[in-house]
């Protein structure tokens, strides 16, 4: 099947954004679908952070470098963003940057989100809007198991009662988006890096979509 055919028939979206919490498979499908599209890839980079590591394995003593850290370089990605928008006809993803303070909301004291709202206010961000946020979703069990099978040693120490509190701010933050057409996804029983079907079906919805909110909840097949 030609995906890339396929998407500019049907003139699909031109900024798409996927989200989800630690283990959900955002950065795998965004790498996969700017293969489809032919478009450029903006990843998060998480690697990069020098304090994660130390975050994951104490919260509370990592925390406000860890948000400030990922504030930057979120202000430098967007940046960059503006800066190559006319030579970028297609756009993918794997962050939006309003999420970030989700994540400081989540990890930091009162004192910190006080700072952190400073710095983000002084950076003064002003982020393209996507033409649709693609929203992962996956229980607690099923993100554990994807954080232990891609082996990555900073992400090895996240607990679930961590996993559980971040999926909560994440449902929170999408029960209210409305900046952008959203298609929530239940990821849990499909596959769609490793399994050709899954990924065909779930990129001839995320094309379809034009408006609004959507959802996209695969009846899980047993036989596999």
């Amino acid at each position: 099947m030609n995906t890339t055919a396929q998407i500019n028939e049907t003139n699909g979206p031109r900024y798409i954004v996927v989200e989800g919490p630690i283990g959900v498979g955002k950065t795998s499908l965004a790498q996969r679908l700017s293969e489809s599209f032919a478009s450029e890839l903006i990843l998060e980079r998480a690697e990069d952070n020098p304090f994660l590591e130390r975050f994951y394995r104490n919260n509370r003593a990592a925390a406000l470098p860890t948000q400030l850290f990922f504030l930057l370089q979120r202000a430098r990605q967007v940046e960059e963003i503006r800066q190559r928008d006319m030579f970028s006809p297609v756009r993918i993803a794997d962050f939006l940057l309003e999420k970030d303070r989700l994540f400081a909301e989540l990890n930091l004291d009162a004192s910190e989100l006080e700072i952190y709202d400073q710095v983000a206010t002084m950076l003064e961000i002003d982020a393209p809007k996507p033409d649709l946020v693609v929203y992962l979703q996956a229980p607690v069990p099923v993100l554990l198991r994807r954080i232990a099978s891609r082996g990555l040693p900073y992400e090895q120490n996240i607990d679930a009662g961590y996993l559980e509190r971040l999926g909560e701010a994440y449902a929170r933050f999408f029960y209210n988006f409305d900046e952008a057409p959203l298609l929530i996804v239940n990821a849990a029983s499909i596959d769609p890096i490793r399994r050709e079907e899954d990924y065909r079906q779930l990129l001839a919805t995320i094309v379809s979509v034009k408006r609004g909110r959507h959802f996209y909840n695969p009846a899980e097949d047993t036989s596999r």
